[in-house]
């Protein structure tokens, strides 16, 4: 081990590879580093880091914010693997002004291009209804490419048709300006300029244009009070709180704009020292600032100088409305996540399995008269869906309709492939479909040497059956048991009918 100074900086793990594994920054260079290896506590990631390290690097710098941002740049660029990875957290998509003559509106996932980004947006569904609405308020082109002439959008009036000259540059400028309104929040801002538009209108008697306004009004209005969950505030506001459980940290933000709870961000990843204040770090540096954040404990003054940089405020939350926030975040965590446990803890004990089932498997096969049959694998991990984990299988032993075949076909190429790369297993496979199917994904099963807990459940009367029983067994329709397994199973329908259309527009 190097020789480290008593002074402030990063330093930089190694494995016997020269590989970067970790990356931290110190007051105390010297003093930080010899903790990893002089205490006795520390829990399985620490453990299992110090456990790799092989050389030690470090960086000096003239002080603890210096630190900070050094940091933050050395996690960026070489992504150690026991450094938090908010690429790993569950994100939000955002909506997007593209950088374009006359821009569109589109939802983003990343932001990595040009245009001006909003968000991120919580819920899909809401999202989705603001880009609508917007595109429909303001008439915005939603083509890829400027065609030559109107299309049917123009003609339905939903867009202003700037390919054929109808709308000058500036004038479409104002919309996106009037758009940018709304998506910052600002709409008591832009129903005021919306409102003297009419006036105007309406005493040089252009009347259409008045009820074109008074449209757009009528609709930020509603929407509006669809976004009305109002705190009497004249600043923004993030509010932060989390949850420590099984050595992971659940954490959730909410983003309040002008007094509007707007969205929240949720990250879940391995509990390191110091999670919070790395995470603020790298939070802070990649995202819109706000002016105040509301924490739970203190931090110290080198962070709340660092987050000075970038125009954040710290507060902590110890009595009255700030609190209850906190605590309301605290419930949202519990909800989002370990309501998820709840499901599973239900499911375990109406289908008496031994353990929790913690990773489901569900299997299905999707065709059209006999043609393009494919089967779909979807995974859900702690009650929630793992899109990473899913699998699509084109049938190759399988001629015409033969559901139990091709379920037999799929569940062999999973689970052998899971064998032989000696990769965990499922705690409980699901398969969609009745006896005959069930008793396919049990030889196979059976034939690879396997114990896993399977049941079928058939779609018309939504019975499961289970393995050593002649007649299936129907739950009642709120059951949550029963709501559960069916919300897998649709996830694993929708997932075979995408891939099947997916083929036959591909011949």
């Amino acid at each position: 081990m190097i020789e480290l100074p008593h002074k402030p900086g990063c330093y930089i793990f190694k494995d016997k590879k020269g590989t970067i594994i970790y990356i931290g920054k110190a007051r105390d260079l010297r003093k930080r580093v010899a903790s990893y290896f002089n205490r006795k506590d520390l829990d399985p990631k620490t453990f299992a880091l110090v456990k790799s390290i092989s050389f030690t690097d470090f960086i000096v710098t003239h002080n603890e914010v210096e630190a900070l941002i050094l940091e933050n740049n050395l996690i960026k660029k070489n992504q150690p693997k026991y450094n938090i990875n908010l690429k790993d957290s569950k994100r939000y998509a955002y909506i997007e002004i593209t950088k374009e003559d006359f821009p569109r509106i589109l939802i983003a996932r990343t932001k990595d291009s040009d245009g001006n980004y909003f968000g991120p947006f919580v819920s899909g569904a809401e999202r989705d209804y603001v880009l609508s609405l917007l595109r429909k308020i303001f008439s915005v082109r939603t083509c890829k490419k400027i065609p030559k002439r109107p299309c049917l959008r123009y003609h339905i009036k939903l867009c202003d048709a700037p390919c054929s000259g109808l709308i000058s540059r500036e004038q479409y400028a104002d919309k996106i300006q009037k758009v940018k309104l709304v998506l910052k929040g600002k709409n008591d801002e832009l129903l005021k300029i919306l409102e003297g538009d009419m006036k105007r209108y309406s005493e040089k008697h252009d009347f259409e244009r008045c009820i074109m306004l008074r449209e757009q009004i009528n609709a930020i209005n509603y929407l509006s009070e669809k976004q009305n969950m109002e705190r009497q505030k004249r600043y923004d506001e993030d509010i932060l709180n989390y949850v420590l459980k099984d050595g992971k940290v659940y954490l959730m933000i909410f983003n309040i704009y002008k007094g509007v709870l707007a969205n929240k961000s949720e990250f879940v990843f391995e509990f390191i020292d110091n999670f919070l204040e790395d995470f603020l770090v790298q939070y802070y540096s990649d995202n819109k600032s706000k002016k105040e954040l509301i924490l739970p404990r203190e931090i110290d003054d080198s962070l709340k100088k660092f987050l000075l940089k970038h125009n954040v405020k710290v507060n902590l939350a110890k009595k009255g409305e700030k609190k209850k926030l906190l605590e309301l975040v605290i419930s949202n965590i519990e909800s989002s996540y370990f309501g998820n446990l709840q499901k599973i803890k239900h499911l375990a004990e109406k289908l008496r399995l031994h353990e929790m089932p913690k990773v489901i498997e569900c299997f299905d096969v999707s065709h059209l008269s006999g043609t393009s049959t494919v089967g779909s694998m979807v995974q859900f991990r702690d009650g929630m869906p793992d899109k990473s984990n899913y699998r699509r299988f084109r049938i190759r032993t399988v001629e015409g309709i033969d559901d139990i075949k091709a379920i037999s076909e799929v569940v062999n190429r999973r689970y052998l492939r899971l064998k032989e790369e000696k990769t965990a297993l499922p705690d409980l496979i699901i398969i969609d479909g009745g006896k005959g199917q069930l008793n396919a994904a049990l030889d196979v099963l059976d034939s690879l040497e396997l114990e896993i807990p399977v049941i079928s459940i058939a779609k018309r009367e939504e019975e499961i059956y289970f393995p050593g029983l002649n007649f299936p067994i129907k739950l009642k329709k709120n059951d949550k048991a029963l709501l559960f397994i069916r919300e897998i199973r649709d996830e694993a329908h929708r997932f075979a009918i995408t891939y099947n259309r997916l083929l036959r527009s591909i011949k």
